[in-house]
């Protein structure tokens, strides 16, 4: 371990060097992985059938990879530190960045390429009843036309023939009254009568004199929301599977609502899924009916709406039992031994269960940075760290944060931000109307999950940190102070989510333990610590950051940090794999939920092939990162810098340019 004698509390201030090169990497990555070894104890095909989508999308961009991280400080000669709004370096986001530094397993690594298409890595969902969530019918929904029930036994045969003739001229500015007594139980009667018995109007109860009369006039059945216009005996949600291929979740839901015209939040869902991929989940959405849903799937590029139904509740975060993945690892270099002894300790020994490099960003600038920045109520600072320049973004974008960097004038840069980078434009939109220099209002322009997730990102890294430097000093064997959870479902705990106490490992109860039952906290103010030198260890890191371990309250409750508890090692279940052989990098080496919807058929290994490959199927508690796991079975970084330098030297790689 390179730097398993460095504190760890120092990772983020270590020297700024630049990334080395591929053959330096290797190396390094293979002396690691040896030291590992003695220290540990223990796109498609061109004819098929394609879901609207660009072929040449499929494949990882430069314009993806990670250039340069810019650190919260940094050295100088005399030992001062600049603030991150002084300076930029230049420094690829690598793992031990983020406290990701300990591999679990005895076995030699060996390279492979992660994710060089997206369509190397298909994820299901698990629902709540542990049922994999997949998209197996896009038929046009069944006639959802409402039936018009006979209401001659509950209204007058006069005040029906005027409903029907209001229904007839659908005419908006005429009303029609019906006398009632003033017993609510019959008006209420009379309401629904009216609903069951036409189409379009709109009840309301009214004071007329000394009487009280039923206001009907005509208001549309597509009124999307109307009691009048959705039927009584159908849930209040219509429930979907959403699939979708190199999109992020909510900006899959954000062009649905826009295609619906309806606001984004009234839709929900369990859990976000990877971007770089194709998956499927279960989405509710409130009031809206099948066959607006369906016909989006004409439009809709990358995206696929199926499996419909009505539902009596929406969906709720965190609702699902984890999500099943299928990985193909490219252009591996392993024998068939090496990968087949990988696999099996996976099986067997699972991995650690680090906070993935998605977690903090996909470009130089982490945002756990941002984060440790609010926490200290440094707004400038956060966000003069979402705004700065950094590299390998698009020209377009590169040259406004040149001219924010340079004049700061939110009002003037508006107009240059492209639209889809909202999240920058928000700012400087909040900039411009709350004033350049009130920089905490302007912050609150970001959406609230926006902004919580840069705070759970720095508790992502500090248990990141402690994770590792708890499995270098102690191994993988309990120790007394250690913090267990004797129910098996605690494996992963969101900041958000609900909590129970763990137990404290005593020396009377160790050895009822094994290291798949040990957690560690995320920092916050309502949690245990482990009894043990780790208490130390988290004191000592937030203090190097300026936060107090006893005080992560915040004046905006927002940003005040309860802790939550999750496992530090995880054992995969259904864990499966194959090994195929391969000429053509551009060929699709698993199916997807629409690729075997449409009748696509599923590519055999070749006994001439000389490229080979793993596809590996997996499942995973929520909260769990897949490349992880793969981290541990390669033993090299996961990074997109670390990942992209692989593809550009590899065969593989060539033969797809």
């Amino acid at each position: 371990m390179s730097e398993g004698n460095a504190s760890f509390h120092d990772r983020s201030y270590l020297p700024l060097l630049k990334c080395l090169t591929l053959t330096q990497n290797m190396e390094m990555e293979q002396k690691e992985n040896n030291k590992h070894c003695s220290q540990s104890e223990g796109g498609p095909s061109p004819k098929r059938q394609k879901l609207n989508s660009s072929e040449g999308q499929d494949s990882l961009t430069a314009s993806e990879i990670a250039p340069a991280i810019v650190p919260q400080t940094s050295a100088t000669e005399n030992g001062t530190f600049h603030k991150a709004s002084d300076v930029i370096y230049e420094k690829l986001l690598r793992e031990t960045d983020v406290g990701i530094t300990e591999y679990i397993s005895q076995h030699k690594g060996f390279n492979a390429i992660l994710k060089q298409r997206y369509s190397d890595f298909v994820v299901n969902e698990i629902d709540i009843n542990g049922d994999i969530v997949q998209l197996t019918d896009i038929s046009p929904p069944k006639n959802e036309e409402r039936t018009i029930q006979d209401v001659t036994d509950r209204l007058s045969s006069e005040d029906i023939k005027k409903l029907q003739k209001l229904t007839e001229k659908k005419d908006k500015s005429t009303s029609v009254y019906i006398e009632v007594a003033d017993d609510k139980a019959e008006r209420t009667k009379i309401h629904q009568a009216i609903r069951d018995g036409f189409l379009g109007l709109e009840s309301t109860t009214e004071e007329r004199g000394d009487k009280r009369v039923i206001k009907v006039v005509f208001r549309n059945s597509n009124s999307r929301n109307s009691r009048s216009s959705w039927p009584r005996d159908r849930g209040n949600y219509c429930k979907f599977v959403l699939y979708k291929e190199n999109k992020d979740t909510m900006d899959a839901i954000n062009l649905i609502a826009k295609k619906l015209r309806i606001k984004p939040g009234q839709f929900q869902y369990s859990g976000t899924k990877d971007r770089r991929a194709k998956t499927s989940q279960h989405i509710t959405v409130f009031r809206t009916p099948i066959k607006r849903l369906y016909e989006l799937n004409k439009d809709l590029k990358n995206l696929c709406l199926g499996n419909f139904s009505y539902v009596d509740e929406c969906l709720k975060l965190g609702q699902l039992l984890g999500n099943r993945f299928i990985i193909v690892l490219r252009n591996v270099s392993g024998d068939d031994e090496q990968v087949t002894q990988a696999l099996e300790s996976l099986k067997e020994k699972g991995f650690t269960n680090y906070y993935g490099m998605q977690r903090f960003g996909t470009t130089s600038i982490p945002t756990y940075h941002v984060g440790r920045a609010i926490l200290h109520s440094n707004w400038k600072e956060a966000v003069e760290l979402i705004l700065k320049p950094r590299e390998g973004e698009d020209d377009e974008i590169t040259e406004c944060r040149r001219i924010w960097w340079e004049k700061r004038n939110a009002k003037e840069l508006l107009s240059k931000v492209p639209k889809r980078h909202s999240l920058e434009r928000l700012l400087l939109q909040g900039l411009a109307s709350q004033g350049s220099n009130n920089y905490c209002n302007a912050l609150v322009s970001i959406p609230r999950n926006t902004r919580l997730m840069y705070v759970h990102s720095y508790q992502s890294y500090v248990w990141n940190a402690m994770v590792s430097r708890r499995i270098n000093q102690f191994g993988l064997t309990p120790v007394v102070g250690d913090l267990v959870f004797d129910n098996s479902d605690c494996s992963a705990r969101d900041p958000d989510g609900s909590r129970e106490r763990p137990h404290v490992i005593t020396a009377e109860n160790i050895n009822n333990y094994t290291i798949h039952d040990v957690v560690m906290p995320l920092p916050g103010y309502d949690i245990m610590y482990p009894e043990n030198e780790a208490h130390t260890w988290y004191r000592e890191m937030l203090e190097k950051d300026g936060l107090s371990i006893d005080n992560l309250r915040h004046s905006n409750k927002d940003y005040s940090l309860p802790g939550a508890y999750r496992k530090v090692i995880i054992k995969p279940s259904n864990v499966s794999w194959q090994l195929y052989n391969y000429n053509d990098p551009t060929v699709s080496l698993v199916l997807s939920d629409y690729e075997t919807l449409t009748g696509e058929k599923e590519v055999q290994s070749l006994e001439d092939g000389k490229l080979k490959a793993i596809k590996l199927c997996i499942t995973l508690p929520p909260s769990c990162y897949a490349t992880m796991a793969i981290r541990e079975i390669l033993k090299t970084d996961t990074s997109s810098c670390y990942q992209s330098r692989l593809m550009e030297d590899t065969t593989d790689c060539k033969a797809d340019q």
